[in-house]
């Protein structure tokens, strides 16, 4: 059984640490500081806490978002995203695309290094070229490395589906695989790179900006072995210290790093980011109210009255702080699996959506903070440009559920049998949400829910290789397109194999007219016309309820109030190479003693 402080002895305790001089709190030195040009300043510890386990930092292999915060600022892609999520120049100073949308042409900037490392002659990173970007790249496409980003290239880019079905047979067979590359990473010189696809793909502008193609060296890979996943070299602001499982990960500052602000300073501006590993919302909340984080990302809900006003604006005893609020591109779910006997009769999903009181869950859960209901489909309704709200979806009707589990075989002659929820582990309003969904299930289904609490890692894992029926996730956008979310319904991401892993596909749904819409919508150029396709095909999948859809998210963030720069953005990407302290704000801080 869980330990947990009363909710009285918590707001006591948050009252406790908002009072001025209670205690001296871990404030940053601001001698430490150093000047920089334009009024910025060099120098400090960014401390972040993430309530999710560190999963690996080989970028193949990432598909969470605690691996991808960390990774995304220790590697660079080909191009990146702005704060209003619009692609911009990274790795590749400029690009083109064939008039035919099947070729994609990087031209890529001079004078990028890799970080020093030992796995370099003399321990110093040499120059990045389109070798690196080739390599890179094709490790997504080889089953050997483990990647769970081969989805994105097989069948879109040329010889990506030969490439990996070579590699995973070399891998049963312990043989060299027969194709020796994919024949549609093309390295033109050393300074340009070619993808070319097998037919125009839309969305596919944006992949080259996501976590798993983050450019990294084959000297690191073959130097470290399977360790690489814990020892990643990458040409990004932070280079890679120590990561101690469940405790912290310490990146440094990449002093070589190519990138430079507007007056001239060198990026990145910090001297460390260090990650902590605190499973609990409301601990890490109190860490930053003690002054030993530098953001809290998400409010506790037991807390989030105290905070937040009815306007969403900050309450005067928590005003010295930053809040940051965007409604993200997120949404929560629990996944079913549709190739379990349990859930594979759609009328069993739909019963469940029709079930489950979202308003309420919202309302006196999670006190506002979650958002909107998810009353239309995966697709949150902040996706640009995408018409969300024409998705039917499933309101709150317990007598319409009731009737559709018995039209499943389900009534008072047989009853729907135990089932079991799998969440990750951390409490926080996950349990919470949890906890609501169980008692709505029971009262208005009379199903009895038991709840599967396992570390986040395992949980993920457990989640691909389909060995956990009923399950909680949330997606949050790769790239502002609605292909980000309703990739999870394709069905041709599904193996044959039942074991075999389906990361993107997770509850392995399958219809036929989903994935011919799906598809068409895909190869369309023109964006309109694109997500008009998408939303037919998400309707075809709604109806269908392989997912129970909670709610679309949305963020907020406090930040200590000497922190600069934070790029907030719907996909919560988390560029700190941008952030620096002020040194005035914390002088006043330590001079005051609050």
């Amino acid at each position: 059984m869980q330990q947990r402080c009363s909710s009285g002895l918590l707001v006591l305790l948050v009252a406790a640490l908002l009072l001025p001089g209670c205690k001296q709190r871990n404030t940053p030195d601001p001698q430490q500081l150093r000047p920089a040009t334009g009024g910025r300043w060099y120098g400090g510890i960014y401390r972040v806490n993430e309530t999710g386990e560190l999963r690996s930092l080989d970028p193949v292999a990432i598909n969470d978002v605690t691996s991808a915060h960390i990774a995304e600022n220790i590697y660079d892609q080909l191009l990146y995203f702005d704060e209003q999520l619009h692609l911009t120049p990274e790795l590749a100073q400029r690009w083109e695309v064939s008039p035919d949308g099947r070729r994609y042409t990087y031209y890529l900037r001079r004078g990028v290094f890799f970080h020093d490392d030992p796995c370099f002659p003399g321990g110093k990173g040499r120059e990045l070229t389109a070798e690196d970007v080739a390599y890179s790249l094709t490790r997504c496409c080889d089953a050997r490395s483990g990647t769970l980003s081969a989805d994105y290239f097989r069948g879109k880019v040329v010889g990506a589906e030969e490439y990996y079905a070579a590699t995973r047979q070399a891998m049963l067979d312990g043989t060299a695989p027969s194709v020796s590359g994919v024949r549609g990473f093309q390295v033109l010189d050393r300074y340009t790179f070619r993808i070319e696809l097998t037919e125009p793909f839309g969305p596919f502008e944006y992949y080259v900006a996501m976590n798993f193609t983050g450019i990294h060296p084959r000297e690191a890979v073959e130097y470290y072995g399977k360790e690489f996943a814990y020892h990643p070299v990458g040409s990004g602001p932070f280079r890679f210290v120590r990561w101690l499982p469940d405790q912290e990960c310490v990146l440094a500052r990449n002093p070589r790093y190519w990138k430079q602000d507007s007056a001239g300073n060198r990026l990145p501006y910090l001297d460390e980011i260090r990650f902590h590993f605190i499973k609990d919302d409301k601990v890490q909340f109190l860490e930053l109210l003690e002054g030993n984080l530098e953001e809290c990302y998400r409010i506790p809900s037991e807390f989030f009255p105290l905070v937040v006003d009815e306007r969403k604006q900050l309450r005067q005893s928590f005003e010295r702080f930053q809040l940051l609020r965007v409604p993200a591109l997120l949404t929560q779910y629990y996944g079913m699996l549709t190739t379990s006997p349990l859930y594979r009769d759609r009328r069993v999903r739909q019963a469940f959506n029709y079930a489950v009181d979202r308003e309420r869950i919202l309302h006196f859960v999670l006190k506002g903070q979650g958002g909107m209901p998810a009353h239309h489909g995966l697709v949150p309704t902040a996706m640009p440009d995408y018409p969300a709200e024409r998705v039917r979806g499933y309101h709150f009707d317990p007598a319409r559920a009731r009737q559709l589990l018995a039209e499943a075989g389900y009534g008072s002659w047989r009853k729907f049998p135990p089932l079991e929820l799998q969440l990750n582990s951390g409490g926080g309003r996950n349990l919470l949400v949890a906890e609501a969904v169980q008692q709505q299930l029971g009262e208005y289904l009379g199903i009895q829910v038991g709840l599967k609490i396992v570390e986040f890692a395992r949980h993920l894992d457990e989640i691909d290789h389909g060995r956990a029926p009923f399950f909680r996730l949330g997606w949050v956008a790769d790239y502002p397109d609605p292909e980000s979310f309703l990739n999870l319904y394709y069905g041709k991401l599904v193996p044959s194999d039942p074991t075999a892993a389906s990361p993107l596909n997770s509850t392995r749904y399958r219809n036929p007219r989903y994935d011919e819409l799906f598809e068409a919508a895909r190869s369309q150029l023109d964006r309109r016309r694109r997500n008009e396709l998408f939303a037919q095909a998400e309707q075809v999948a709604i109806a269908d309820a392989p997912m129970l859809l909670l709610f679309y998210d949305e963020d907020y963030r406090l930040l200590q109030p000497y922190v600069r720069g934070y790029r907030n953005n719907a996909m919560d990407r988390r560029q700190y190479v941008y952030v620096w302290f002020d040194r005035h704000s914390l002088e006043a801080i330590v001079t005051s003693g609050s």
